[in-house]
């Protein structure tokens, strides 16, 4: 009912545009989520708690939870030689029981860290010192991470559904969803190539100040709704004069 009646539908992707057409033939306005230009911050907290430092760890930060695709991340993980570690950082959710599965899975391995959910202070510190930020997931609306660790600066590994790919376009890495081996090569060209790395986080900085400005968007979104409403009033209209 919502898909055919309402008067204008917004969606977050492009994949989102192409189910309603395909679905309803109905016509949706893209306006992604936004995000405002974060400022890095120095090592401080997470040295502190979980012994960190700018540029040795790479990061998931998200909920725990099974299609966000962690357990192909530590597989990879596991099969990489490397000093750096991996910070999994986020709460487990309704899902205690994913939880526990890739906390086994990750066990003995002492450079896979699990910090559970963080906020203020920290996350912001780990985003800003991450050598690089990882998004396995096989299902994603619009990550709002992705955005947040693009903003950092952060060089961005992501798996290739459209709503992780489209929001890094060529300011990241993608790797086949799904596929731990090719997420375990990617990961390994990006230790191999630091320069390369950071060169994408320079990239991924720009892209979220050009194209995912939360003032741009905000003004976008109130076009569509003046649009909308001059619409609803102009058919109102009508309806009072047939009623006359």
């Amino acid at each position: 009912m919502a898909a055919r009646e309402a008067d204008e539908i917004i969606v977050l992707s492009r994949s989102a545009q192409e189910y309603f057409w395909n679905t309803y033939h109905r016509k949706t306005v893209l306006l992604p989520n936004g995000i405002d230009p974060a400022e890095p911050v120095p090592v401080r907290e997470i040295q502190k708690q979980y012994g960190l430092a700018k540029g040795q760890y790479i990061l998931f930060l998200g909920r725990i939870v099974p299609e966000k695709g962690i357990h192909y991340l530590i597989q990879a993980f596991r099969q990489i030689r490397t000093d750096k570690k991996l910070v999994i950082a986020g709460g487990a959710s309704d899902t205690a029981s994913y939880f526990e599965e890739v906390k086994k899975q990750a066990e003995g391995d002492d450079r896979i860290l699990f910090t559970g959910f963080v906020s203020g202070r920290p996350m912001q510190e780990l985003y800003s010192n991450a050598y690089l930020y990882v998004l396995p997931s096989d299902l994603e609306g619009m990550p709002l991470t992705i955005l947040e660790a693009m903003s950092y600066g952060d060089c961005c590994v992501v798996s290739d559904i459209p709503e992780c790919a489209d929001v890094v376009g060529d300011a990241g890495v993608t790797f086949r969803h799904g596929d731990a081996k090719d997420l375990q090569n990617v990961l390994e060209r990006c230790f191999d190539d630091p320069e390369l790395t950071r060169h994408l986080g320079d990239l991924a900085r720009e892209r979220v100040k050009a194209c995912y400005d939360w003032d741009e968007i905000t003004r976008r979104t109130i076009g569509v709704y003046r649009g909308t409403l001059d619409v609803v009033s102009e058919k109102d209209a009508i309806r009072r004069m047939e009623r006359e």
